[in-house]
């Protein structure tokens, strides 16, 4: 539990920087990550489109800020960002492109990853990790931890949300985990199909691992509803 602990505040601790990059930024990193993890070879291939493809989608709805009507003559914008710390897990149909599409989904939006895999699992995801960090990213934004620790990091604070892929009888029990866990309620993002992957391969599938955000200018003093200056300004 200690370890868990010391690896989830390790994300946490790094977690508002990646976030504040912009969503340009990590695309170019997780497109980098894209080509290294290809260069492994055939059983890899998919896996780095999974990537590609999650850019793409996040390039297309994340990579710029909407304007919203400003009704009293303010600025309304609206962004995405990260919503914190997502775990990822699997049971044996875990695939490479099932793990690196739910990576970089949850990176390329803004979140640090904690993965927790069975140990026939753990070279696969070791290898994309170290491809990561290749690439430029910082190496305490996406981190492992063995099987043994999955139900802590289900029930931590700092865990925002779950992606997973597996049959519908893990998907079930990792969903009674998280039901059962105290405060912040953790999303399930889950994958049971690994051949045509309709969940991981949805057009907007990274838009499950964001927060919607506005930010309001308001600019009525210097040029709104000018009446508005003259409140508490009569006669003494």
């Amino acid at each position: 539990m200690h370890q868990l602990n010391s690896v989830l505040d390790q994300c946490q601790a790094v977690w508002e920087d990646w976030n504040d990059q912009t969503v340009a930024g990590r695309i170019a990193l997780l497109q980098l990550w894209s080509d290294t993890v290809a260069a492994r070879g055939d059983d890899f291939a998919k896996a780095a489109k999974m990537i590609r493809f999650q850019c793409e989608s996040a390039q297309r709805l994340l990579d710029k800020v909407h304007e919203l009507p400003g009704p009293t003559g303010e600025t309304n914008e609206l962004y995405t960002a990260g919503r914190g710390t997502v775990a990822i897990t699997g049971d044996a149909v875990l695939t490479s492109a099932a793990l690196c599409g739910q990576l970089a989904a949850a990176l390329v939006a803004g979140n640090c990853v904690v993965v927790s895999v069975e140990d026939t699992h753990a070279d696969k995801v070791d290898a994309v990790l170290a491809d990561l960090i290749k690439a430029g990213c910082p190496d305490r934004v996406a981190m492992r931890v063995g099987i043994d620790a999955l139900s802590g990091l289900l029930a931590h604070p700092h865990v925002v949300g779950l992606a997973t892929t597996g049959t519908k009888e893990h998907v079930r029990d990792v969903n009674r985990q998280l039901a059962q866990r105290q405060g912040v309620i953790a999303t399930l993002v889950a994958e049971t199909d690994t051949e045509q992957y309709p969940v991981i391969g949805r057009p907007d599938y990274v838009l499950r691992f964001v927060t919607e955000c506005t930010r309001t200018i308001n600019i009525t003093a210097v040029g709104g509803n000018a009446t508005l200056l003259e409140l508490g300004s009569g006669e003494h």
